[in-house]
């Protein structure tokens, strides 16, 4: 099922698009059954991560990075307490891109520019635009990354940058290692690239999304501004519409499993939840593991 848009849709998400990048919470705009949410360690979560070998969560917060994968134990702190306003995992296992601002007692630079750690989380290099760039949106490509700071950039390296063939905004941009295809929710609807964010055209079949994650390099999960949850089996053309997670969204990421349909984690003002089934139903972590 392809889903067009009416002007009125567009005109409300791109009310709410305008604030997915910024520290905001609210109250709950979804209405379908879900499990109550595993609670977060902090209510301003900017990323969320899953690591499809070991299946460690990992969330990227106002207060620093946190591993939430025991869902009924204390969620750990990974390393200093930076503000990781933009995160994405890379290709390589532990190995992340952040920015953002840095924490209390941290001598990293303000804005942090790009950082990179390639272990776990734990300590951080610093690659590039050190003092200049907040990035809000990362994405990790096959060909390297696409990052928006006020500019939307591509690096193949995270040191030097390129100006990308675009003039919107994006809110959320999201890519995978495996494939050069990368999306970025804005506030036209749903753009695409297919050069490591280059060039972009707007899919206007797309249904109205504000968060976007590909679990593969061609199987995507965006969810709605009423939590609607859209999946794409080819990165993103193409939408069928296959539940509702409940509570307002502030991150998602999916993963393939091997055995069956790719999970879907959200993180919500409520809490995290995870569905098992392709997105129809969202639970505690708990209650599925």
């Amino acid at each position: 099922m392809n889903r067009g848009r009416s002007a009125a849709g567009l005109t409300a998400a791109a009310a709410l698009l305008l604030t997915l990048s910024a520290c905001t919470s609210g109250p709950p705009t979804g209405t379908a059954p879900s499990s109550a949410a595993a609670a977060l360690p902090s209510s301003h979560v900017h990323g969320l991560t899953v690591n499809p070998e070991t299946g460690q969560v990992l969330l990227a917060t106002h207060e620093g990075l946190f591993d939430v994968t025991k869902p009924q134990s204390q969620a750990t702190r990974i390393g200093d307490t930076n503000d990781l306003m933009g995160f994405t995992a890379a290709a390589d296992q532990g190995m992340f891109y952040a920015s953002g601002h840095p924490g209390p007692g941290s001598d990293l630079p303000n804005p942090l520019g790009l950082i990179r750690s390639a272990d776990g989380g734990k300590t951080w290099e610093q690659l590039s635009r050190q003092g200049e760039s907040d990035f809000h949106a990362l994405a990790a490509t096959r060909s390297g990354i696409v990052a928006y700071d006020g500019t939307l950039q591509t690096s193949p390296d995270g040191k030097t940058w390129t100006p990308a063939t675009a003039e919107f905004v994006p809110a959320v941009l999201a890519g995978n290692p495996e494939t050069d295809t990368v999306l970025a929710t804005t506030r036209e609807g749903l753009q695409r690239s297919t050069d490591g964010g280059k060039t972009w055209q707007l899919n206007p079949a797309a249904p109205v999304i504000q968060f976007v994650t590909m679990a593969t390099g061609t199987e995507v999960f965006g969810i709605e501004p009423d939590g609607s949850v859209h999946y794409s089996a080819d990165a993103g053309s193409t939408w069928t519409q296959t539940g509702h997670i409940q509570g307002q969204v502030q991150a998602i990421t999916a993963v393939k499993k091997t055995d069956g349909k790719p999970w879907i984690w959200g993180a919500t003002t409520e809490g995290l939840l995870v569905s098992s089934d392709g997105g129809t139903v969202f639970r505690d972590p708990g209650a599925v593991r």
